[in-house]
C-alpha cells in the first residue's frame, strides 16, 4: 500500500455538534497525520469558535471554497441532512473524497408541497422520492473514483466490533436483535421540522441502532455464506409529548412540529429473523444507547453509553463547569452514570481512524454507501408503514 506524501488534509462542512464529535475522533487518529485545514459554516462566529477549539487552521462561509482548495483531500459533511446530497455530488465532482454524517438523505419537501410536509405529504410519496434520489446518488458515487465513507459511529463502537468478531468466528445465526437510542430531545433548533431533518426521532437517533443491526446482519451473512436482506418493516410512530401542557414540557427538550418523538420499528429479514428498533425523544436521565443480539448459540449485550464503568455522586455542581459527566443531563447532582472515553466507546475514534487510513492508502471503508443506502430506505419504508398502518414489503 502506498501512503500519501503528506498528512490527510480535511475540510469540514458544518461546525455544529457532529463536527465536534468528528474532531474529537480526528484528535485520536494514530500513525497517519491529520491536518484539519478548514471548517465551513454560514454562521461565522460558530465556525470560528469550533476552529479555535480544535485548532482548525481557517474558516469559510461557502463549502465551494474548500472544493477549490487543492490541498484538501476529503470533505467531511456535518451539515443538516437536507444539504448532504448536493455537497456529496459537488465534492465528488471536484475529485474530493467524502465523509457523510447520517442520514444519507431524506425527504425535505418540494416547492408545490402543502405545509407542513410532515403532516400533509403522504409518506408513500416521500418513500418513492427518496428511492429515486438515492438511486441517482448511487450512480454518481459508483461513477466516481473517489471514496464515499458513511459516518455511522455504531459500526465502529468497540462493543459492536467485538460482537462482529464473535459472529464471524462462531458463525452464529442471529435470531432476534434489539437496539435503542433514546434521550429527552435535541439541542438542534430544527430537530422538530421535517423539512430540515427528514423526520423525527426515528431518522435522527433510531438510525444508529438500525444501521448497527443491519451491519451485524451483513457480517453474519458473510460468515455463513448466506444471502440475507430486509424483507418487511412494520412501524408505529407518534408524538407522545402532545399530551403535555406547557408547564409539563419543562424537562423534555423535544419540540416536534411535524415529526414524531417516539417510534418502534420491527424489521423482518429474508431468513425469517427479526429486529426491534426503539427511538424516543421522551426519555429523561441521559442518552440510552445499546444493541442486544440473541443468537442460536450466544447472547451479546452491547452497551454503548453509558458504559457502566463509572458512577458519580455529587451534592452540588461546584467545580464541574468544565467537566463532562454525561450527555443530555440537566444536572450532575446525585448519582450519575458517567460517559468515560465516549469518543472511543461510541465509535468516533474508530470511524475516523478507518476513514483516514482509507484516504491515505486507497482502500475501501468498513462503512460505505451500501449501508447508508439501505438504512435510509428502511427508515422511509417504516414511515410509510406507520402512516398506512400496515407492514411494507421491501424488494
Amino acid at each position: 500500500m502506498k501512503s500519501l506524501p503528506g498528512p490527510v488534509t480535511v475540510g469540514i462542512a458544518g461546525s455544529g455538534y457532529a463536527c465536534c464529535l468528528h474532531c474529537k475522533g480526528y484528535e485520536r487518529v494514530g500513525k497517519i497525520p491529520v491536518r484539519l485545514k478548514t471548517v465551513c459554516d454560514v454562521d461565522e462566529a460558530k465556525a470560528t469558535e469550533t476552529a479555535n477549539k480544535f485548532s482548525i487552521e481557517q474558516t469559510c462561509k461557502d463549502y465551494r471554497e474548500m472544493l477549490e482548495d487543492e490541498e484538501i483531500d476529503v470533505i467531511d459533511i456535518c451539515t443538516p441532512p437536507f444539504l448532504h446530497v448536493p455537497i456529496i455530488k459537488d465534492a465528488l465532482q471536484a475529485n474530493k473524497h467524502v465523509i457523510c454524517e447520517k442520514p444519507l438523505t431524506g425527504y425535505f419537501g418540494r416547492p408545490a408541497d402543502p405545509q407542513p410536509i410532515g403532516k400533509k405529504v403522504p409518506k408513500a410519496l416521500m418513500y418513492e422520492r427518496v428511492l429515486e434520489e438515492i438511486e441517482e446518488l448511487k450512480a454518481v458515487v459508483e461513477g466516481s473514483d473517489r471514496l464515499f465513507m458513511y459516518a455511522e459511529n455504531y459500526v465502529y463502537a468497540p462493543t459492536l466490533q467485538k460482537a462482529a468478531k464473535i459472529i464471524q468466528e462462531k458463525k452464529s445465526k442471529l435470531l432476534f436483535m434489539k437496539g435503542e437510542e433514546s434521550l429527552s430531545g435535541s439541542s438542534s433548533s430544527v430537530a422538530g421540522r421535517w423539512d430540515k431533518t427528514g423526520g423525527g426521532s426515528l431518522i435522527r437517533v433510531g438510525i444508529h441502532p438500525l444501521a448497527g443491526i443491519l451491519w451485524l446482519k451483513s457480517v453474519e451473512a458473510k460468515a455463513r455464506n448466506e444471502d440475507i436482506a430486509v424483507k418487511k418493516v412494520s412501524c408505529d410512530a407518534g408524538r407522545a409529548t402532545d399530551v403535555l401542557s406547557d408547564v409539563e414540557r419543562g424537562y423534555i427538550k423535544a419540540r416536534p412540529y411535524d415529526v414524531e418523538d417516539v417510534a418502534t420499528l420491527t424489521v423482518t429479514f429474508s431468513d425469517g429473523t427479526k429486529a426491534l428498533i426503539i427511538a424516543s425523544d421522551t426519555v429523561l436521565g441521559g442518552t440510552v444507547n445499546y444493541v442486544e443480539l440473541y443468537a442460536h448459540d450466544a447472547s451479546l449485550l452491547c452497551r454503548i453509553t453509558p458504559p457502566g464503568n463509572m458512577d458519580t455522586y455529587f451534592l452540588d455542581e461546584k467545580g464541574l463547569e468544565n467537566v463532562e459527566i454525561a450527555e443530555m443531563l440537566p444536572t450532575y447532582i446525585g448519582w450519575q452514570h458517567v460517559f468515560v472515553s465516549d469518543e472511543v466507546l461510541r465509535g468516533y475514534v474508530g470511524e475516523m481512524q478507518d476513514f483516514v487510513e482509507c484516504v491515505a492508502y486507497g482502500r475501501r471503508p468498513l462503512c460505505g454507501f451500501d449501508l447508508a443506502y439501505e438504512t435510509v430506505k428502511v427508515i422511509y419504508a417504516a414511515y410509510r408503514s406507520a402512516e398506512e398502518g400496515r407492514a411494507i414489503e421491501i424488494a
